[in-house]
C-alpha cells in the first residue's frame, strides 16, 4: 500500500497495490499489520456499508468520548467527495479540512482518526461506500456539524439545490454550537 499524507498529518489517503488483468483485478484492501506499521495503531470492531445516489449528503457525522471513532473509508461501486473537517480544539488546524475524491475505479481509502467530523456527498449516478470504525455506534453519543456551515467554508462542487439530506442532517449545528474534542477527554 501507498501512504499519501495530507495538509492535516492525521488523515491519511490510502492507494492499495491493484493487480489486474483480462479478468479484473485483485487488491488487499486492509492489513492490520500495514496498516499499523504506515497508518495508525487501531482495531476495528464494526464494518458498514451504506447505497446511496447522486446528490446524497451524509455528514458531517462524529461521535464523541468515548465512544469516538476513527474510520478507514472507501467506495467499492460509484464516487465520493469525501471530507474530512478536524475538529480538536487545541489543534493547528482546527476548522480545516481534507477532501479527497474516493472510487471503486481508483480504491483509494481515507483514515479519519478521532477528533474529526466526517462526510461524504455521491457525484456518480450510485455509489456504494463502505468503512471501518474501531468503535461501536451508539445513539447517545453521535453529534454532527452542518454541512454547509460559512465558517467550514466546504467545496461541495454541487449546486445546492442537488443535494439530498436526512432530516437528521438537516438539523445538524454549526461547529461554532457543537461539541469539540480536547486531549483530555481522548
Amino acid at each position: 500500500m501507498h501512504v499519501k499524507s495530507t495538509q492535516i498529518p492525521e488523515v491519511k489517503i490510502i492507494e492499495p497495490k491493484v493487480f489486474g488483468d483480462q479478468r479484473g483485478y485483485f487488491f488487499e484492501s486492509f492489513n492490520q499489520k500495514e496498516f499499523s506499521e504506515h497508518v495508525a495503531r487501531v482495531d476495528f470492531v464494526q464494518d458498514n456499508e451504506s447505497k446511496s445516489t447522486r446528490g446524497v449528503l451524509r455528514g458531517m457525522h462524529y461521535q464523541i468520548p468515548p465512544f469516538a471513532q476513527a474510520k478507514l473509508v472507501r467506495v467499492i461501486y460509484g464516487e465520493v467527495l469525501d471530507i474530512s473537517v478536524d475538529i480538536r480544539k487545541n489543534s493547528p488546524t482546527f476548522g480545516e479540512s481534507v477532501s479527497v475524491i474516493l472510487s471503486g475505479e481508483n480504491k483509494r481509502q481515507s483514515y479519519i482518526p478521532h477528533g474529526f467530523a466526517h462526510g461524504f456527498l455521491v457525484q456518480s449516478e450510485i455509489a456504494v461506500f463502505t468503512y471501518k470504525v474501531d468503535n461501536y455506534y451508539s445513539p447517545e453519543h453521535e453529534r454532527g456539524i452542518f454541512y454547509n456551515d460559512p465558517e467550514l467554508n466546504l467545496n461541495w462542487d454541487i449546486n445546492e439545490n442537488e443535494i439530498q439530506l436526512s432530516e437528521k442532517d438537516k438539523q445538524l449545528p454549526l461547529l461554532k454550537n457543537g461539541y469539540w474534542f480536547d486531549e483530555d477527554t481522548e
